[in-house]
């Protein structure tokens, strides 16, 4: 298998401990231990993580930014599940 075989994968960093994992990038690699190790040097390399996920891109399914409004509409007409739609009592703090 050639280096232009190899599968893509897609690269999250978690900077500190507490936060997310948000996705840095993506990168070739033949199989998950290479992929990580490669990730570390590429997007850690200066000590911006604690921790690195890498995920094939094959297994990644996504919606559709063009399919926004039809995909999210269901949401839409449920008030009661946005925090808009409670009122906050006098006493509580930190809410």
């Amino acid at each position: 298998m050639s280096t232009t075989d190899w599968p893509l994968w897609e690269v999250f960093v978690r900077s500190r401990r507490g936060l997310s994992h948000t996705h840095a990038g993506s990168l070739h690699a033949p199989d998950a231990e290479l992929a990580l190790r490669n990730a570390r040097d590429l997007y850690t390399r200066r000590g911006e993580g604690v921790s690195l996920w890498v995920v094939p891109a094959a297994a990644i399914t996504a919606s559709s930014p063009d399919e926004k409004d039809p995909f999210f509409e269901p949401a839409a007409d449920k008030p009661y599940r946005h925090p808009t739609f409670y009122e906050i009592p006098e006493g509580v703090k930190h809410l």
